[in-house]
């Protein structure tokens, strides 16, 4: 009895800490490149592709698990092939050359992306477009 109480409070607090951690803190060091700089430069990456009008995306968090030396160069992004297999659209943020270490020469990072809600069907789109199509706001009568 004692023993699964325990449990039960360690699997809670460990919990609110995984829950707790946030993307912010990890930045760069002189060793590891930080997923909050790759996040940004996916966010750029995306701002620009927003900026092209055809779609609108926003970018979610990269693998939190993920840890990869730091860059020597400045990071490349394009959007991942869907040849990688990937289950839902990302942009691939790529270190082309790592600074000196024993792990790996260059690397990249999928960071994923969603499509962002569709405004035109609220109803603040829908009045706007109805009024300036000359349209009369329908009243409702039904009190």
């Amino acid at each position: 009895m004692l023993r699964s109480m325990l449990f039960s409070v360690t699997l809670s607090a460990c919990g609110l800490c995984l829950a707790s951690w946030s993307i912010e803190p990890d930045r760069s060091t002189k060793d590891m490149h930080g997923l909050f700089e790759i996040r940004e430069e996916a966010r750029r990456f995306i701002a620009h592709e927003n900026a092209k009008g055809h779609q609108q995306w926003d970018v979610l968090e990269p693998n939190l698990k993920t840890l990869v030396p730091r860059c020597a160069v400045p990071l490349e992004t394009r959007w991942t092939p869907k040849s990688y297999g990937r289950s839902k659209p990302s942009v691939m943020v790529i270190c082309p050359a790592a600074v000196p270490n024993t792990v790996m020469r260059r690397w990249d990072v999928h960071v994923p992306v969603e499509r962002k809600p569709n405004q035109t069907g609220s109803p603040a789109a829908t009045s706007n477009r109805s009024e300036r199509s000359g349209a009369r706001p329908r009243l409702d009568v039904s009190e």
